[in-house]
């Protein structure tokens, strides 16, 4: 049986991947008081991709499957706003949403089963992501300086590349959605015959 919750959602234009960092600066009244909320309960909130709307102001429609995130470090900033660093954890799907009072959304979520004791190691033949990948981890700075590194690990390349890779956000959704993380890394590599990732 899968794990169910109710958690608040943060409709995004942004995708977050397990395991991945993301950097969020914090207005609305309604958010702040849900990052406080989550602190002071130490729980998580999960982030959804934008399907129609904006991250400001009124109610967004989003994608299904979000990514579970855990607030990692937050501080208040020279203007005044609250930022925050957040960590993505498990994948979810959304059962059902309500929206409160003060426009935060809520949802029952059914989270994904991440078998943690499946063998994720990746073939031979995707050696040269992974070549890619720790390239392209060595370019992007203190955002990623203390994460651990799994590059033998076909669902942590697969979610980094995805992550990383100049792709538009509905193909991000789309990596974050596949379940086999070996045909995540087989589509990864045919999108990436047709990106130029020089920049």
């Amino acid at each position: 049986m899968l794990a169910t919750a109710r958690i608040p959602i943060f409709p995004l234009h942004t995708v977050l991947f397990p395991g991945g960092p993301l950097p969020l600066r914090i207005f609305e009244a309604r958010y702040t008081d849900m990052i406080s909320q989550c602190l002071k309960s130490n729980i998580g909130f999960g982030v959804c991709l934008i399907t129609e709307g904006k991250e400001v102001g009124g109610i967004a429609s989003t994608h299904e499957v979000g990514t579970l995130a855990s607030i990692q470090d937050w501080h208040m900033r020279k203007d005044g706003l609250l930022g925050i660093v957040v960590k993505g954890e498990k994948r979810f799907r959304v059962i059902k949403q309500n929206i409160e009072e003060n426009k935060l959304m809520f949802a029952e979520v059914e989270y994904f089963e991440e078998d943690a004791t499946k063998n994720n190691f990746i073939p031979r033949e995707y050696d040269g992501l992974v070549d890619m990948l720790e390239e392209r981890m060595s370019q992007v700075g203190s955002r990623y300086a203390s994460m651990k590194n799994n590059y033998i690990d076909a669902s942590w390349v697969g979610f980094r590349l995805a992550e990383l890779l100049p792709l538009r956000s509905s193909q991000k959704q789309y990596f974050l959605q596949l379940n086999d993380p070996i045909q995540r890394l087989e589509r990864l590599g045919d999108v990436l015959q047709h990106i130029d990732i020089s920049t």
